[in-house]
């Protein structure tokens, strides 16, 4: 007697993430986005995409062959339609798109729905289809941070009230979830890959 035994490939849920050009906790959302990975890795394919300045800034911090190693091709723009993710979002291919970490340019971009560039219009189309989006802004809170340069060196910045004015006005957009820092991303994939999640993210993002 032959037994036949077949195997059911999952089709994996993508997620696509987005990098910006800004320095400023960017090798621990590297650090997480892996983890997340890891623990998701069976049901969840992460589809990485930089914008211009966000390639030139991975490279800066040696972060490239990272995230190839880790998450296969990268995607890096051309122009705000090339490579067409914002197509992709509007026709269900992603759960949801994630920027993180996301400069004060693209988010006053998208707080003022300018989508000039990769990540402003994909984030703007997303919407438009009711597709969630998340983003980390690298000044989230009116103040001074310190953040560390590639070579180790600390970096003292001044948050602006503008750009935090920015970022309030994400909060009251319909679809947008702010979070505050990287460790606020696994409670993104928890809500949207377990069936219980412990915590919902909404109720611990928006402080303001």
């Amino acid at each position: 007697m032959v037994r036949v035994t077949s195997e059911v490939k999952v089709k994996k849920k993508k997620v696509a993430w987005g990098i910006t050009g800004s320095g400023d906790r960017l090798t621990e959302t590297v650090e997480t986005m892996i983890k997340v990975k890891e623990e998701y890795g069976g049901e969840v394919e992460i589809k990485v995409y930089l914008s211009k300045a966000g390639d030139q800034v991975v490279k800066y911090y040696r972060l490239s062959d990272v995230l190839k190693r880790e998450f296969g091709k990268v995607w890096v723009e051309v122009n705000s339609n090339s490579p067409f993710l914002a197509g992709q979002l509007q026709s269900g291919k992603f759960e949801f798109l994630l920027i993180a970490p996301a400069t004060s340019n693209t988010v006053a971009k998208i707080a003022t729905g300018m989508a000039d560039s990769l990540l402003s219009n994909s984030a703007i189309m997303a919407l438009k289809a009711f597709v969630p989006v998340y983003i980390m802004p690298s000044d989230y809170r009116e103040g001074v941070v310190v953040t560390k340069l590639p070579d180790g060196r600390d970096l003292k910045l001044r948050i602006r009230k503008e750009d935090v004015d920015h970022v309030k006005k994400l909060m009251g957009m319909d679809g947008v979830h702010v979070l505050e820092k990287p460790e606020d991303i696994p409670l993104v994939f928890e809500k949207h890959f377990r069936s219980q999640p412990a915590r919902s993210p909404e109720a611990r993002f928006d402080i303001y």
